[in-house]
């Protein structure tokens, strides 16, 4: 009996020495080196791991970091320009600086101006609703608010409006990592350069029906006039499936076009509000365009 438990332990002992060897070999014929930087790199990044920069993770972008030779087209949004410049000097390559940006709702269809004429019985989830259901409005271009945008947002930078039904960005927090972006079936949230003192001019509205139908469903819905692009300076706008859409990069913040159009369909943020000079300076007024009357 003492014999028998002799030899299994013996035994036991003789597969495992085997087992530990062959899992030696193994590990060292199929070892993956690892470059030591991309945990230097992936230190340096905010471990949001959003997938703004376009890849999985954190760990994913730094490992693109260290094996791409240029550079200059990866950014980490979240981190910013102070970020990618520590990361280029830490793998001594250059990266390219771009403008913070911000994430802006493109919809200002809130129950006042888009009323209900239905109503949604489903799961609360843009991503559901979009699939199965046109919306509780008559446009269906615009913002489900089921809060999809919100739900995803890591940084605590959206809400929705109770008054409204609509999501609420809070520049100060936006990271611009896009996944708000992302997370919205109806494609109404976009990312545009954050200026100085954040102004922005864009059109919030996506309805490409035509006029009298856009403006039915929505009182301040873009109803393709071409007025905008008729007399903005820089062609900054273009017309396109019966929508206006200023594109950023050759906008230069005049607001002209905000004057001339006729539904209020184009929003300004955070500028100074306009003065009559002719009037008490404490009266502000929207400066309409004055059309030329036909001779009798």
């Amino acid at each position: 009996m003492t014999d028998s438990i002799l030899y299994s332990v013996i035994l036991l002992a003789l597969l495992g020495t085997v087992a530990a060897l062959v899992l030696y070999v193994v590990s060292k014929k199929f070892y993956v080196y690892e470059d030591p930087l991309i945990a230097t790199v992936e230190e340096m990044l905010p471990g949001a791991n959003c997938a703004g920069c376009g890849s999985p993770g954190c760990r994913s972008f730094a490992e693109k970091l260290v094996g791409s030779d240029d550079i200059s087209d990866l950014f980490c949004p979240v981190g910013g320009n102070q970020v990618m410049n520590l990361v280029a000097g830490a793998l001594g390559k250059v990266v390219k600086e771009q403008d913070p940006t911000v994430a802006v709702i493109r919809c200002q269809g809130s129950c006042e101006v888009r009323p209900k004429t239905t109503e949604y019985q489903g799961p609360r989830s843009c991503a559901i609703s979009a699939l199965i259901y046109s919306g509780e409005t008559d446009c269906q271009f615009g913002c489900l608010g089921d809060g999809d945008c919100v739900e995803v947002c890591k940084f605590d930078a959206m809400y929705m409006d109770e008054t409204t039904g609509l999501p609420v960005v809070i520049t100060d927090k936006c990271t611009s990592c896009g996944m708000c972006v992302e997370a919205c079936p109806r494609n109404i949230i976009e990312m545009r350069p954050k200026h100085k003192r954040d102004l922005k001019i864009f059109v919030g509205c996506l309805n490409e029906e035509k006029g009298g139908i856009a403006k039915k469903a929505c009182s301040v819905a873009c109803i393709g006039c071409s007025k905008c692009f008729d007399i903005c300076p820089k062609d900054a706008i273009t017309m396109n499936n019966n929508l206006a859409y200023i594109d950023p990069e050759f906008c230069t913040l005049c607001r002209k076009c905000v004057d001339v159009c006729p539904t209020d369909s184009i929003i300004e943020t955070n500028f100074p509000p306009r003065k009559n000079r002719n009037t008490d300076p404490g009266i502000t007024i929207k400066v309409e365009p004055v059309k030329p009357q036909n001779d009798a």
